[in-house]
C-alpha cells in the first residue's frame, strides 16, 4: 500500500464519521441571530434570501427576519 492510499482511506473514514455524528444530532442548528420564544424547540430550519423559517415541535412555522432576527410571521400547522 502506498502512503497516498493510506491517507485517502484515513480521510474517508474521518469524513464518514463526521457525517454520522452530525446527522445524529437531536437539535436543529439555529443561526446565532435567532432567539426562539420560551418553551419552543426547533425541529427544522430553512433559510431564504431575507428570512429564516423555523419549524417548531409544537406544529408552528416561525418566520424570522434574516438580518435583525425579529419574528415576522407565525403560522399554525393544522394536525391531520
Amino acid at each position: 500500500m502506498t502512503t497516498l492510499t493510506v491517507v485517502m482511506i484515513g480521510g474517508l473514514v474521518v469524513i464518514i464519521s463526521l457525517l454520522v455524528i452530525r446527522l445524529q444530532a437531536a437539535d436543529a442548528p439555529l443561526p446565532a441571530e435567532i432567539t426562539l420564544p420560551a418553551g419552543v424547540a426547533a425541529e427544522a430550519v430553512t433559510l431564504g434570501s431575507d428570512w429564516i423559517a423555523v419549524v417548531s415541535q409544537d406544529n408552528r412555522i416561525l418566520i424570522f427576519d434574516r438580518e435583525s432576527g425579529e419574528l415576522r410571521q407565525e403560522i399554525q400547522i393544522k394536525p391531520q
